[in-house]
């Protein structure tokens, strides 16, 4: 124990003095945390809907409002425009009718007006813009307002009263919903940013698990090294110290970000709630599962990276592994539209998948407590077996150099040698 412990303490200074590992945490926290604070300080109203905090000076903002507001010409052939309608329609444009089509291009081409409507029969017009962007619903909304005037004449020609008409087809309804358990619509997106999380922090930090280990090995200091202590605490130490920076890094910059989002949650009017108004429930299985999928799968790199010689090789050895988390990454997420069928249940309870499965499963669907800890009790045996069996694949690996050495050929030396 004394042994894993020195392993652990200097794999841990490892992390903790490198100043590229710290560097990247302390920036992509600043970042984060400053990107959610951004609406303190910055007129964010056009995305967000909320006004700045503090501007409570109405005139300004009035005179602000108006500044902003995007030109719009329009030139009606037909006669059935009506300004003040497309007004309201259009939020935040000024109206104003051409002298004719040509000086509507002239303004456009020149950016004077950011468009240009040109009206050539109640059912038909043309559209003009410099560039369109591709959030561009400009000729949506005006096709919504065509349909309207075209009504609002067609009813006055026949003398039908269209506001009576409109109230009989616009009846509004009203719903009180009442969710018993869960919404698994207002779940989902939070629940979809977790996996990815939790799949880059299994690839990322077992990744670097297996170079360390390879390094050890092409450099010649692993001889020295299984000399003086033993290969269960080599591996578990550089596993467990790999789980620590990660989740030291991992929380920092979640945690910064899902508390400055609490903080100015008013002034983003709540609009990221779907990603980062995550319940406490979801947090605490997310942090349990996902630790202990990250655990199960760096046993896993660490041996892998016990059977090259060489760094470049590693991406040979753990080919397969990546295929089997590439595999339940993907097929997690598409079983998140389906949280509470057959499959995705089954997949809660395989410790391969379970790491993602089962906190979307506590995120979005039914489940009961007793599955719960069923899962996470296979999820822990299954890392002790992963973690005494990457041990022994790491202490028959460590010595062997020149070609790598596949995961079947060591399977059945292990078997051998017991």
């Amino acid at each position: 124990m004394k042994r894993f412990w020195i392993v652990l303490q200097y794999e841990l200074k490892e992390y903790f003095t490198n100043k590229v590992f710290m560097g990247l945490t302390v920036v992509l926290v600043l970042l984060g945390a400053a990107a959610l604070f951004l609406p303190r300080f910055v007129d964010m109203s056009g995305f967000t809907g909320v006004q700045v905090v503090g501007d409570s000076d109405e005139s300004s903002g009035q005179e602000g409002a108006k500044e902003q507001q995007d030109l719009f010409l329009y030139v009606d052939r037909a006669g059935i425009l009506q300004p003040e309608v497309l007004k309201e329609m259009f939020p935040e444009t000024s109206w104003q009718e051409a002298e004719s089509e040509e000086a509507l291009r002239a303004s456009v081409e020149t950016q004077e007006a950011k468009a240009g409507f040109v009206v050539t029969d109640p059912t038909a017009y043309e559209y003009y813009v410099y560039n369109k962007s591709m959030t561009d619903s400009n000729t949506a909304v005006f096709e919504q307002a065509m349909k309207l005037f075209y009504r609002m004449q067609y009813s006055q020609q026949k003398g039908w009263d269209l506001a009576e008409i409109t109230a009989m087809y616009d009846v509004p309804i009203t719903v009180t919903e009442q969710i018993l358990n869960k919404d698994s619509g207002s779940n989902y997106w939070y629940c979809y940013m977790l996996v990815i999380i939790v799949f880059m922090l299994i690839v990322y930090y077992g990744q670097m698990i297996a170079v360390s280990v390879t390094n050890e090995k092409s450099n010649r200091a692993i001889e020295v090294l299984v000399t003086s202590t033993s290969s269960n605490s080599l591996l578990f130490g550089k596993v467990i110290a790999g789980a620590i920076g990660g989740v030291f890094q991992m929380g920092a910059i979640l945690g910064a970000i899902l508390l400055a989002y609490q903080f100015n949650r008013q002034q983003w009017g709540g609009m990221l709630d779907m990603f980062l108004h995550i319940p406490g429930d979801v947090l605490v299985s997310f942090a349990f599962f996902g630790l202990g999928g990250y655990l199960f799968y760096a046993f896993l790199y660490g041996a892998m990276g016990a059977l090259v010689s060489k760094t470049e090789d590693i991406s040979k050895s753990v080919s397969g592994l990546m295929v089997v988390v590439m595999g339940v990454y993907f097929f997690s997420l598409l079983q998140l539209m389906n949280i509470d069928g057959p499959i995705i249940k089954v997949l809660s309870f395989l410790p391969i998948s379970s790491y993602s499965t089962m906190f979307a499963r506590v995120a979005m669907g039914s489940v009961a407590i007793w599955e719960i800890v069923v899962s996470f009790l296979i999820l822990v045996v299954s890392i002790i077996g992963t973690g005494i069996l990457g041990a022994k694949l790491y202490r028959m690996g460590t010595l062997r150099y020149g070609n790598p050495i596949k995961i079947g050929t060591a399977l059945k030396d292990l078997r051998k040698s017991d």
